[in-house]
């Protein structure tokens, strides 16, 4: 079975950015802009837009309550989102709160927007979210002591523009942990559980197991693994940063259908607990969860995509290669902490559906001593 939820249009390629004036045509857009972007040549198209760059990286919910406020008056036709995964991830929130009434706490969860929200272009300046193409958004919440967040067909934006040129500036360390986490995705999504569906009724968000989607997994495996440490090494390979922004595009457009599992609901504890970025550790996990994973043939599949017949020796080869820790003592995670992690990932039910090995408490924490 498969099911594929993307983009309408998605663009690709070094100087694909030029399509912008043409998409906007004329509509009152707001723009949503990572700070560090304001003054820069990219944002001259938007020239009449109104912008809005207070984006910080776990987008807390209240900021974005009262963003969506300020837009809903202003009644944008268009939103332009132009950054990494939080600056995305707040565009399409923005969106909602637009159409729909606040605050977003009503929508946390899968499948409760109740209808189309305002278009969004997306357009990433990181390889890795794959926001451009996915159907969920990201924030923090005080009163909850994890990540939330809100999953929607409707939440996928109607345009994405991924230009490498984009990336070109991109720090080497988010270069590394945006790219990991693409890989990430493309190695859940493969894996995924395979869903009983009942296509008589509505859909989860996330459909697991995915026919459509498999042949974008594999084929963003094989351009991330050989070109990732090349872009963290030499930012300025255009060939390298091109690979890179195809594979994380590929790598979302998979999992925005299928869902992502074990090191993502293991990482959100973690980097609650360490402030440590999100592609860190879950590229830090990934080989710990591969090994759990008793579909040894479906592991080695997706190593032949990487170019080997040892998949998880590959990937350590990789974080190596780009500078992800190799264990969780190295990020500042006690031993004593182990138990309350694997709690508190327990609750991230809508990720450990879609595991491919039943995610009980004692192989949460056989993966987390693993890799501790």
């Amino acid at each position: 079975m498969g099911t594929m939820r993307v983009a309408p249009r998605v663009h690709f390629g070094f100087g694909a950015r030029a399509q912008l004036p043409t998409l906007i045509g004329g509509r009152r857009v707001l723009a949503v802009v990572d700070p560090f972007l304001l003054g820069s040549p990219f944002l001259e198209p938007l020239r009449d837009a109104r912008v809005y760059s207070d984006i910080t990286p776990e987008l807390p919910v209240g900021t974005l309550d009262a963003a969506g406020e300020t837009a809903r008056a202003y009644a944008p036709e268009v939103i332009v989102a132009i950054g990494g995964g939080s600056a995305l991830d707040a565009a399409k929130l923005i969106a909602l709160l637009v159409t729909h009434d606040g605050p977003l706490s009503r929508y946390y969860g899968e499948n409760l927007v109740p209808g189309p929200v305002v278009p969004v272009i997306a357009m990433p300046t990181t390889a890795g979210t794959g926001s451009e193409v996915t159907p969920v958004a990201v924030i923090s919440d005080p009163d909850r002591e994890l990540k939330v967040g809100i999953s929607s067909p409707y939440l996928v934006p109607a345009v994405a523009i991924v230009d490498p040129e984009l990336t070109m500036g991109a720090p080497a360390t988010v270069t590394a942990y945006a790219g990991i986490d693409a890989l990430v995705h493309a190695a859940e999504s493969f894996t995924a559980r395979r869903l009983d569906l009942d296509w008589s009724a509505p859909l989860p968000v996330f459909t697991g197991r995915n026919a459509l989607t498999e042949p974008l997994s594999l084929r963003a495996a094989a351009h991330l693994g050989p070109w990732l440490p090349v872009a963290v090494h030499d930012p300025a390979d255009r060939r390298a940063r091109q690979e890179v922004a195809k594979g994380s595009l590929l790598a979302g457009m998979a999992f925005g259908s299928t869902g992502t599992h074990l090191c993502h609901a293991l990482q959100y504890p973690i980097g609650a607990l360490t402030k440590t970025p999100h592609g860190l550790g879950t590229g830090l996990l990934l080989p710990h969860v591969l090994r759990a994973i008793p579909d040894k043939e479906r592991v080695a599949a997706f190593g032949e995509a990487l170019g080997t017949d040892d998949t998880i020796g590959r990937i350590v080869e990789i974080n190596r290669a780009i500078g992800v820790p190799a264990s969780l003592s190295e990020i500042g995670v006690r031993r004593s902490q182990l138990p309350r992690i694997a709690d508190l990932a327990l609750g991230s039910t809508r990720l450990l559906a879609i595991a491919p090995v039943t995610p009980t408490r004692d192989l949460l924490l056989e993966i987390l001593s693993d890799a501790f």
